[in-house]
């Protein structure tokens, strides 16, 4: 197997080998079930309990992809605003770090609060949690633009909003996708935490109940579940972020 093949397959050797070392300790120190599942205990669970894992991964997955919708919307918008102009960098910047730092475990009570116990907090949560990173990723593709490249655009008669639309968001493109990578992960967690706290469906809620009812297996099998969906699509961003800012990543691009 030559280098690039085994760099391929190398993820899927690993996984195998920590869950062969996993199964290999629960057995051989025969951990109960209730207390840190098996693979194959896992595995027995998702199997049994097929039809409502299904169903609450796809109800986790359309209320993190709504709120997620929003996150990039409005990320996309804020970061824009915030990276055209250094006043207001300056001025919103530390605001947003500030509200970034603010657990939002603590304000999913406040939400219920305002929505009730469903969707709606898991969607403001997921939107909550990810819109930060597309918005400081956004913003600063824009405000590092090159002041010689800017400069340059002036004296050729380029305007500011010409600069920032048609090149810094160009530009800022590879700053974007990254983030989007980032931030689908964090709107699973973001959504599974209210699931949890509030929720009344969805893979958290399941968690949460089976977690009560010392059904280990099925918890762990919710965490496999939640850690799927991100890794698609992560893949799948990445895989658009190949496709479509390829002149960002030349030096890494295979012949």
């Amino acid at each position: 197997m030559n280098s690039k093949k085994l760099e391929a397959y190398s993820p899927l050797i690993l996984f195998v080998i920590l869950l062969a070392l996993w199964q290999a300790i629960c057995s051989l120190f025969n951990i109960p079930e209730f207390i840190f599942p098996s693979p194959l205990q896992i595995g027995q669970a998702m199997a049994e309990f097929a039809g409502p894992i299904t169903s609450a991964a796809w109800q986790t997955f359309w209320v993190t992809m709504v709120g997620f919708g929003l996150s990039i919307l409005v990320g996309v918008l804020l970061g824009f605003l915030v990276g055209s102009s250094r006043m207001v960098y300056a001025a919103v910047f530390p605001l947003l770090v500030a509200f970034n730092a603010v657990p939002k475990a603590a304000i999913v009570p406040i939400l219920v609060v305002w929505f009730g116990i469903g969707v709606g907090p898991g969607i403001l949560t997921a939107f909550l949690i990810s819109f930060f990173p597309i918005t400081v990723n956004i913003a600063t593709g824009l405000a590092t633009l090159e002041p010689e490249l800017e400069d340059v655009l002036r004296v050729l008669g380029a305007k500011r909003w010409d600069v920032l639309v048609k090149v810094g968001l160009p530009r800022s493109l590879p700053y974007f996708y990254a983030s989007l990578k980032i931030a689908i992960t964090l709107a699973f967690v973001g959504t599974v935490l209210a699931e949890m706290t509030a929720g009344d469906s969805g893979i958290g809620y399941l968690m949460q109940t089976a977690s009560s009812q010392q059904r280990l297996a099925l918890a762990f099998a919710g965490l496999v579940v939640i850690g799927a969906m991100a890794m698609a699509m992560y893949e799948f961003f990445s895989y658009i972020e190949r496709h479509t800012t390829a002149w960002a990543h030349r030096g890494s691009q295979g012949s």
